[in-house]
């Protein structure tokens, strides 16, 4: 049943590579790290970041895409929420929502792809709890959030690495430039900061 079904899936896929002599439709997953700069570097530290993104490439070199990056804990928090259940650990995260558009230049039929573009993206930083059960979620009426908007560039390469080239590996290198706003978060004073971001990620994707 399997074997079937990765059967058919194949030769969806290579029908609507066919049809436009390219994959449109490109999941990508990162993993890195993301560095503050600017005046956040002040308050945050250099921390490990996880990325998604979902892109449609409407014509041979042009893509445009969303997706999230986020940030483990780089304002430091390590504090605890006295809940009905008992203390609670509190940790921060920065999530970073791009929205935006890439230049592709393939290279070898296909199997090489340098790009770099940009576009805007939403800054939302937020302190949660760890639930301690599953199936039931606590409120955190003592957690702190910061949000704004920022711009961002980003450039890099990926490498197909099987002969239908639906599989690719990368390195994508994105600086963020913005601001934020809101309560104290970690060292970050409850007022307007400006936020710069350079995130190093290794990819892995999926085309189709």
């Amino acid at each position: 049943m399997a074997i079937r079904i990765l059967a058919a899936l194949s030769a969806l896929t290579a029908c609507l590579w066919g049809q436009s002599g390219y994959p449109r439709h490109n999941i990508t997953f990162g993993a890195g790290g993301a560095s503050p700069r600017a005046g956040l570097r002040l308050y945050f530290k250099t921390r490990p970041a996880v990325a998604i993104s979902y892109g449609y490439r409407f014509a041979r070199n042009f893509q445009m895409e969303a997706g999230l990056d986020t940030v483990f804990g780089a304002a430091g928090v390590r504090d605890f929420y006295e809940s009905p259940l008992g203390p609670l650990r509190i940790r921060d995260f920065q999530f970073l929502l791009p929205v935006g558009g890439r230049a592709v230049i393939p290279f070898g039929r296909e199997r090489l792809h340098i790009f770099g573009g940009g576009g805007i993206a939403w800054l939302r930083y937020s302190e949660m709890i760890r639930q301690p059960i599953e199936y039931l979620r606590i409120e955190c009426p003592v957690c702190n959030s910061r949000g704004g908007w920022a711009s961002y560039a980003q450039s890099g390469f990926n490498v197909f690495v099987d002969r239908g080239r639906h599989f690719r590996m990368g390195v994508n290198v994105k600086m963020y430039r913005g601001h934020t706003e809101g309560d104290p978060l970690g060292a970050a004073p409850g007022v307007r900061t400006r936020d710069h971001w350079l995130q190093i990620f290794g990819e892995l994707g999926l085309s189709f």
